[in-house]
């Protein structure tokens, strides 16, 4: 029984963390996005960075989480996710401190109210009113999990003291383990190192390891230097997250969890070194701490562990931070450069394929994925142009490059609708849902600009094998089309996921216009030579292929309309 109110307690705790996370992201997401893309210019920025994202999320796991994601999506480069990293690991250390301070007043006292201020707001609020009630209600069930814990726990020294022989036997019998374990020297600094790493596998949470580290040591079950050696497995069991992020992700998201893990394994090395003599030190400051800084447990085991954790993370950023570099070099040479063996260009390069649900942060993998799907869509146009200029020359390697850029376009259409499906299975803040409703219509768009391009190919293909007209009054009609579709693209590009103003808007209208404009002039043409007794099934194909240009445009416009309904301007 006390085993499963540990971890129902700890349940509570968890819950509260990811109903912490989830409101922060939709209350905060566009700004943490923002702050993770452009506050990592150096090294240093990213350490600050890191620090106040995990103080934020309560988890150094969900940070690291979503360093991968950005590094994947390349917002963030192998550098930057490394300074990032360190200060990750130094903002999970406000756990233990929170934890510490259990003695110091009843977390239920502040956690109760604090749920109660957050639940009207989350019922009866909307947008951010109801997210901010999300933050407050994640705030309080964590306090009241941690408090939970603290009560499920039995102290030792009670149980020393109780009447029940068999209670006392209980609490023997687990000193007595921890003794015989304890007796190895370095031997048992790695045994509970080894268990530091377990742990925190199985709750997928440093910080949730964190607490129940703590809570055992301050009811006397585990010593100081024993939970310190649990603390620096933890450490090294928190990168298996952002390991198992990566997993499908690009060489550089892999890359940015391996520093992790490297940099991460080097602190518990120099730690183990120094290990004797740093506990001492950290024993001798929390004896010498003011009378206010101390718990009314016990023993200050509790503050003595967050004291450890904390100088520990602090030095460790500080020895290695100068390091960088070189931990980046270890990690490109330890993870190489991958060929899919098809020769081609990667299908989906930002989206990895074992998803990570890190909330509305999902958005910008599948933010460049599609800025990848219009950039496919202008090597199309490329490839036509030179269609136009040369038709007979290597037609068919160009016809089957076409075929294959159009293969691409769909695997990615379906991929990219795949991935915004499954962020959209959580509760969404309104302008999460419009941007991932905005991104679905813009990937059908781009497919189908796909289509029209290959149609385009092969209709001059059949032109080309059948011998039929290619004038330069016919041609030069196509290319003039193509241009303005081409200068379109271009357009689109520019302007995605950008604030979109109404003169962009009349722009946009003004290209389509003009295409339209073209089709119709050339059109008209083509009705004038069959009528002068021309080649009518030739001309067929030409009025095909100006229709397609026609619709390629149609398409572009409804590219630009999703993103002016993304910007927060509604359809008309």
């Amino acid at each position: 029984m006390i085993i499963l109110q540990i971890l129902g307690c700890l349940g509570v705790f968890l819950f509260g963390m990811k109903v912490l996370s989830e409101g922060i992201q939709k209350t905060a997401g566009e700004g943490m996005r923002k702050i993770m893309a452009t506050m990592t210019t150096n090294r240093f920025a990213g350490v600050g960075t890191g620090f106040l994202t995990t103080c934020l999320l309560q988890s150094s796991s969900a940070t690291t989480v979503i360093v991968v994601s950005f590094v994947n999506a390349s917002l963030l480069t192998l550098v930057e996710s490394i300074g990032v990293i360190m200060g990750a690991n130094l903002g999970t250390t406000i756990t233990a401190w929170i934890i510490a301070a259990v003695g110091k007043f009843s977390l239920a006292k502040i956690a109760i109210p604090i749920i109660g201020i957050g639940m009207p707001l989350l019922f009866i609020g909307k947008n951010k009113a109801k997210s901010f009630g999300e933050i407050l209600v994640g705030f309080g069930l964590l306090f009241f999990g941690l408090g939970l814990l603290k009560d499920a726990v039995p102290d030792v020294k009670g149980m020393l003291a109780s009447a029940d022989p068999a209670v006392q036997a209980q609490a023997n019998d687990w000193l007595e383990r921890i003794k015989g374990l304890s007796g190895y020297s370095y031997g048992s600094l790695l045994i509970f190192l080894f268990g530091g790493v377990i742990l925190t596998l199985i709750v997928q949470s440093s910080s949730a390891a964190m607490a129940i580290t703590v809570t055992l040591a301050m009811a006397g079950w585990i010593g100081f230097e024993e939970s310190c050696a649990i603390v620096l497995g933890e450490n090294i069991g928190t990168t298996v997250t952002a390991w198992l992020a990566s997993l499908g992700a690009n060489t550089n998201a892999k890359r940015a969890a391996r520093a992790h893990f490297v940099f991460n394994v080097m602190g518990v090395i120099w730690m183990l070194v120094l290990f004797y003599p740093f506990t001492g030190g950290v024993q001798w400051l929390g004896e010498h701490l003011p009378e206010s800084f101390r718990s009314e447990h016990a023993s200050d085991i509790g503050f003595n562990l967050a004291i450890f954790h904390t100088t520990f993370n602090l030095l460790n950023v500080l020895f290695l931070i100068g390091f960088v570099p070189l931990i980046a070099k270890v990690v490109t040479k330890w993870v190489k450069e991958t060929d899919d063996g098809t020769g081609g260009r990667q299908r989906l390069k930002y989206i990895s394929q074992s998803f990570v649900d890190v909330g509305e942060l999902n958005l910008p993998e599948a933010e460049n994925e599609v800025r990848e799907m219009g950039k496919v869509n202008r090597e199309m146009m490329d490839t036509f142009m030179q269609v136009l200029d040369n038709p007979t020359s290597e037609l068919e390697s160009k016809v089957e490059k076409l075929a294959q850029q159009e293969d691409d376009c769909d695997v990615m259409m379906h991929g990219i609708t795949e991935y915004l499906v499954r962020c959209s299975t959580n509760e969404l803040s309104d302008a999460y849902a419009t941007n991932i409703t905005g991104m679905l219509r813009i990937v059908a768009e781009f497919e189908e600009i796909s289509d029209c391009q290959y149609h385009l190919v092969k209709l001059m293909q059949r032109k080309v094998e059948k011998g039929q007209d290619l004038s330069s009054d016919i041609i030069g009609g196509i290319r003039e089309q193509a241009a303005t579709v081409s200068e379109f693209i271009d357009f689109n590009l520019k302007h995605l996921f950008e604030p979109i103003t109404a003169t962009a808007i009349k722009d946009a209208n003004k290209l389509e216009n003009l295409i339209d404009e073209h089709r119709q002039k050339f059109n008209k043409a083509a009705m004038m030579r069959m009528q002068d007794k021309g080649d009518i099934k030739s001309e067929m194909l030409n009025i095909d292929m100006s229709n397609q240009l026609e619709k390629m445009g149609n398409h572009a416009l409804n590219v630009m309309e999703a993103a002016h309904e993304m910007s927060g301007h509604p359809r008309h």
